[in-house]
């Protein structure tokens, strides 16, 4: 006799309940990973706002000890894909740096003042602002 056994049609393949158990099983998992890796990727991209506008804040005491004087100072990051930056106001004193958001970040903007505030006074649909920190997620977490 041979050793080989006879497959029947049922030991062939996949029924239809199992496929359609694992179509189910990867819908949910992608209802779950997409929008958590939309998240995580707009954070990363707020992520540009936040060095950038801690640099300001480093350039710009450099230049008031420098000159004792905010007026003048010029030395802001350049201009990314996701944030461009301005010198809202400088005096002697006090200066106020804005990053605004292009692109897939344009409803952000954050600012930077002369004593480190910082604040989220510009959000999209469903985020929080902030007068007192940076917000980096929906829920309304600041920054650490």
């Amino acid at each position: 006799m041979s050793s080989f056994k006879r497959t029947t049609a049922r030991e062939r393949g996949f029924t239809l309940i199992e496929l359609m158990i694992a179509v189910a099983i990867i819908g949910i998992l992608s209802a779950v990973a997409i929008p958590a890796y939309g998240n995580y990727v707009t954070r990363a991209r707020l992520a540009d706002a936040y060095s950038g506008l801690g640099t300001v804040q480093t350039a710009a005491e450099e230049y008031w000890s420098n000159n004792r004087t905010y007026v003048g100072f010029d030395r802001l990051p350049a201009t990314s894909a996701n944030f461009s930056y301005s010198l809202t106001s400088a005096t002697a004193s006090a200066y106020v740096v804005t990053a605004v958001g292009r692109g897939p970040a344009q409803d952000f903007s954050f600012t930077i003042d002369q004593n480190g505030g910082r604040a989220t006074p510009h959000a999209p649909t469903g985020w929080t602002t902030s007068t007192s920190c940076w917000i980096d997620r929906k829920d309304g977490r600041c920054v650490q």
